[in-house]
């Protein structure tokens, strides 16, 4: 099993690329800032690769995953995100345009490069990482984020109708809060008053049975 994860450096991503190196996938590990995997076990594996990508830049998107996917593409997962609530936004505008770039024109340009290489070989799965912040019309502090969300599970969704016909599939996984590293950033350290927490384990969990379903 050939695998690309873009955003695959930290939190949710880097614990699914965990879950599928124990099964001993070959995967493409791709993040902004690839320093984060510094002494991170699969940093040395022999069955990773490491791509310095920002999937809001096209070109550079484009070449990880035919880079990669050259020797085969049977899963591209995508989790990179950018997160910016309301009173964010309205602080530093600037963010907005970033914010959309990154989670829904930076989705599209990775689903539909790696899609022209799964219809080649005549199989794959795409699998993106939205959030319940695009399911929920009362979302706190909802904003240009929720938006973009709803957006992403969407774009998912037009995909795997598209897609079908050419045996890919298209899993969208919409988590609520999960334990991460970056969740405690936005919350002072710790994110443990959030409803429903779950941990990073558990998300990986549920998330990964959704995928070997082939689940929509």
């Amino acid at each position: 099993m050939r695998i690309m994860i873009i955003g695959g450096t930290g939190g949710i991503g880097l614990a699914l690329a965990g879950h599928y190196a124990a099964q001993g996938a070959q995967l493409a590990l791709c993040g902004r800032d690839p320093r984060r995997l510094q002494g991170h076990a699969l940093a040395s594996s022999p069955r990773v690769r490491v791509y310095g990508v920002d999937i809001a830049d096209a070109g550079a998107t484009r070449h990880a995953i035919h880079d990669f996917g050259r020797d085969g593409l049977d899963m591209l997962i995508v989790v990179a995100g950018q997160y910016a609530d309301a009173a964010g936004l309205a602080a530093q505008p600037v963010l907005g345009p970033i914010l959309v770039q990154t989670n829904i024109v930076g989705l599209v340009q990775a689903f539909d490069t790696a899609a022209m290489l799964m219809r080649q070989q005549g199989h794959g799965q795409l699998v993106a990482v939205a959030s319940i912040a695009g399911l929920l019309k009362d979302y706190p502090g909802n904003s240009l984020y929720s938006a973009s969300k709803r957006a992403a599970i969407a774009i998912c969704e037009t995909y795997r109708k598209a897609l079908a016909p050419f045996g890919i599939a298209v899993t969208t996984l919409v988590p609520g809060y999960v334990d991460t590293a970056r969740l405690r950033e936005l919350n002072g350290g710790d994110a443990g008053a959030k409803p429903w927490l779950q941990s990073e384990a558990d998300a990986v969990r549920h998330m990964s049975a959704a995928i070997e379903r082939r689940a929509a």
